[in-house]
């Protein structure tokens, strides 16, 4: 009994060393975010895109002037008010004008205008000219939003998550950071963005721990993003090996409850 109890003991050691090797596989390259990088400075206007207006966006538009009654008209929204909380706690309204299939929207007293394909600014500008040249206010002053900025973070990260945006302006590394961090089986060099543009859908893979990242196009997210980490092979490596080690550690579990209700007897 003794001789069967010290082989069940030493079996189990070795299996506990086993899966503690396993688990010492991985290296600091692998938890680290651009690593490479030295002391270096970047000029924010040149890596910002504004994101262009697509179909089915939401946008606040609000109209203003001296005359807040002239004004106040201007100001009726055709889509229903509602809100909704993100998982990142942010409060945002879904109450706006609401871009539609061919890329318009529609405006009191002022009509339909094209939205989809242009920035925030130029719509601005477009509605601007409009009342001004339709005489309907003095010194018009524009203000657009979007009511509908989130993207969407999966794949090997803490917390899957969509993020509602209410600043508009959100790094693909605070993305990252809401949505937990990229785990350690998470590939850091091959970080998938998809992004819709003008009605084409565009994947890139994007590699953070390359400080070329910093001044990328997509170091800042744009309005329905998806970001997607895929696991690296230690993550498909390891639940592999799962797989393989379950059966013999439900098989030591089961030797071991023997041994031990033995003992007690």
């Amino acid at each position: 009994m003794e001789k069967n109890t010290f082989t069940s003991i030493r079996s189990w050691a070795l299996l506990s060393i086993l899966l503690s090797s396993l688990s010492a596989c991985l290296n600091t390259k692998q938890v680290t975010y651009i690593s490479s990088i030295q002391d270096t400075t970047l000029p924010i206007q040149e890596i910002y895109q504004e994101p262009l207006i697509q179909k089915n966006d939401i946008l606040s538009i609000q109209i203003s002037s001296l005359n807040a009654e002239a004004s106040s008209v201007f100001n009726t929204t055709n889509t229903q008010a509602t809100s909704t909380t993100g998982s990142n706690g942010y409060t945002t309204g879904a109450g706006g004008y609401l871009v539609n299939n061919e890329g318009n929207v529609q405006l009191p007293l002022l009509g339909s205008f094209k939205a989809a394909g242009l920035t925030k600014n130029q719509l601005k500008q477009t509605i601007t000219d409009s009342i001004v040249s339709k005489k309907l206010l003095i010194e018009p002053i524009v203000s657009i939003r979007h009511l509908n900025f989130d993207v969407t973070v999966i794949g090997e990260v803490g917390k899957p998550t969509v993020i509602n945006v209410p600043n508009e302006k959100i790094s693909l590394l605070k993305a990252l950071g809401l949505a937990g961090d990229i785990t350690i089986y998470g590939k850091k060099e091959n970080v998938l963005i998809v992004r819709e543009v003008e009605g084409v859908r565009k994947a890139t893979r994007i590699n953070v721990n390359n400080k070329a990242f910093l001044s990328s196009p997509y170091y800042y997210l744009q309005p329905n993003d998806i970001v997607y980490v895929e696991p690296n092979k230690q993550k498909v490596i390891a639940a592999n090996r799962n797989q393989q080690l379950l059966p013999s550690i439900l098989s030591a579990l089961s030797i071991i409850a023997i041994v031990v209700t033995q003992l007690v007897k």
